[in-house]
């Protein structure tokens, strides 16, 4: 049977830690911080792991991959799962890397808020070495696809140019917008649920908000330049029809 360790059990490696064991896999986790059946605090424990998810914080993550080095077989294969992946994809390893990046989570944080099915539909892009063996790419995607998910492969340099696009500047964009209204006593009265929606990126993971913003900032730059290209040619062009035709794309995109 297939031996599958879990680094961190935050949001994302709790979740991956639940959904595995949901699955009967021989799942092991390894956290400072929780404990609890099948969990260690020893690296070490991972050293016969066929598969093993690095799911720390960006700013702990290349700590992790080079002690693994110390006790991974070479035919091991380690992901982590970064919401950026051009700086983790530097180095060859001594085993089978294949970067990743989970399209999953919410605004809460913790062991305590990770749940079963937290990927299922959710898109996991990967973005492996041009050397990968094509088997271990498979072992992987029929992990990914077993916890419910849609791989996706692209390049790290495309993954993080988009991820700033509809991830990283969302949550800047939301915590903007909730500080730029906090001093006005009759607004934040006034607001709703619409206030609400736009504002939840807000409440992000405060750590890893600011992994993002330091490591993808000119991305980020990048992205805010085009969303207030856009805001102008809303505002200058046929604002009914541009509205309609963004209504329909997002439709196709997010079917209920």
């Amino acid at each position: 049977m297939t031996k599958i360790g879990v680094i961190g059990l935050g949001l994302i490696g709790g979740s991956i830690f639940k959904d595995l064991t949901r699955l009967n896999y021989n799942v092991i986790g390894v956290s400072k911080s929780q404990s609890g059946e099948n969990i260690y605090k020893d690296y070490s424990v991972l050293k016969d792991c066929d598969i093993v998810f690095v799911c720390t914080a960006m700013n702990k993550t290349l700590e992790v991959l080079d002690e693994l080095e110390n006790i991974l077989s070479p035919e091991t294969v380690v992901t982590d799962v970064c919401s950026l992946k051009t700086f983790v994809c530097k180095k060859q390893r001594p085993y089978v890397f294949i970067p990743s990046h989970p399209m999953a989570g919410t605004e809460h944080k913790g062991f305590e808020n990770s749940f079963e099915g937290l990927f299922k539909g959710a898109t996991w892009v990967l973005t492996p070495f041009k050397n990968t063996p094509e088997e271990k790419i498979k072992k992987l995607v029929s992990i990914i696809e077993n916890l419910g998910a849609n791989p996706l492969f692209t390049t790290p340099s495309k993954h993080d140019e988009a991820a700033a696009m509809i991830s990283h500047m969302p949550m800047l964009i939301a915590q903007a917008l909730f500080h730029s209204a906090s001093d006005n006593e009759l607004a934040l009265q006034m607001a709703s649920s619409g206030f609400r929606d736009m504002t939840r990126l807000a409440l992000s993971n405060e750590e890893m908000a600011a992994d993002m913003i330091s490591m993808n900032h000119e991305n980020i730059q990048n992205a805010v330049l085009k969303l207030y290209k856009s805001v102008g040619e809303l505002t200058s062009g046929d604002y009914e029809k541009l509205i309609k035709d963004i209504k329909v794309q997002r439709s196709k995109m997010f079917v209920k």
